[in-house]
């Protein structure tokens, strides 16, 4: 079944298109990944899908029904975890929860027996009657959690929930969304951290300039450059290097400086690593180290992007 089914979308700001004849769908029972560099359309997509935004043109089934027509009845089945904190500071983490629950129209005896849920779900039981602005950053992102998922939704869309949070916080929430789609959630998921991405979506979608560029299983979208060499070069400074001085090099696909590491992927048939080393050199540039990259999901979506996640 199709749980959500998007077909020819398309939103403008003004002459900005942000989301260009989109077409996707995302099955029940999937973690499905939605990257796309800053500006993508990414975010007006899932705020789309959220009713938050109304379309210009397409169309987009939730639950095989028209977003257009059924949209109060779908809202009931979604759950929504944004980027930016929706929790009051002002509430106890229980009356927070209980709050995003009743909007959905739970009351009595089963809103306070699934706000409960909600929080010992998310680790919160003990910190029920505490204020959040005594958490730290990643209990306020479970807590955000909790307020997302106490209505039982039956698609969770969770836009960057691990930004800016500890390590142990964010292993406490990929555990936590690989445990809601057992239980038969289905989930969107965004994110800036490609790790988290590969560890638990079972699909995942690119988009950029608001198309779909590719789709697949994480094993799919690798093969899709299994013709690229990939590698990094560290080297003393990168003041003095040009991303398209490199790209001018033949063979070279795409080029991206981060820090000290110059990231290079290159045809595979055009041996042109000598050719890079050379221009450092001329540069009279320090290489430290050369490193030969297996294909990830970073490789792929900056080979088909040109760009970074965060670009």
């Amino acid at each position: 079944m199709k749980i959500v089914n998007i077909n020819k979308l398309t939103k403008k700001f003004k002459d900005l298109v942000a989301v260009d004849n989109l077409t996707l769908s995302i099955f029940e029972g999937e973690i499905y990944g939605l990257l796309g560099p800053n500006g993508a359309g990414k975010s007006t997509t899932i705020n789309i899908i959220s009713g938050l935004l109304n379309k210009d043109n397409g169309s987009i089934e939730i639950f095989e029904k028209d977003m257009a027509k059924h949209s109060n009845e779908i809202k009931k089945y979604i759950g929504i975890v944004p980027q930016d904190l929706a929790i009051y500071e002002d509430l106890t983490a229980y009356e927070n929860v209980s709050f995003f629950a009743s909007l959905y129209g739970m009351r009595g005896q089963a809103l306070k027996q699934s706000v409960m849920q909600a929080l010992g779900f998310v680790g919160l039981t003990e910190k029920a009657k505490e204020f959040p602005k005594q958490f730290s950053g990643g209990m306020k992102r479970r807590l955000n959690i909790a307020c997302a998922i106490a209505h039982r939704p039956r698609l969770i869309i969770m836009d960057e929930p691990t930004v800016g949070i500890d390590p142990q916080s964010r292993n406490h929430i990929l555990h936590s969304v690989k445990q809601l789609n057992s239980m038969g959630c289905t989930v969107i998921y965004t994110s800036h951290y490609m790790e988290e991405v590969e560890e638990i979506c079972s699909r995942i979608g690119i988009i950029d300039h608001g198309k779909l560029i590719a789709e697949g299983t994480k094993e799919e979208l690798k093969a899709i450059i299994t013709d690229k060499n990939s590698f990094y070069i560290t080297v003393d400074s990168t003041d003095r290097v040009k991303e398209e001085e490199i790209k001018a090099i033949q063979g070279v696909m795409s080029v991206v400086i981060d820090e000290n590491i110059i990231k290079i992927n290159s045809h595979k048939e055009i041996n042109n690593l000598d050719k890079v080393i050379l221009y450092l050199s001329n540069k009279k540039i320090a290489i430290k180290n050369v490193e030969s990259k297996v294909p990830d999901l970073e490789t792929v979506f900056l080979t088909l992007t040109g760009r970074k996640l965060r670009d």
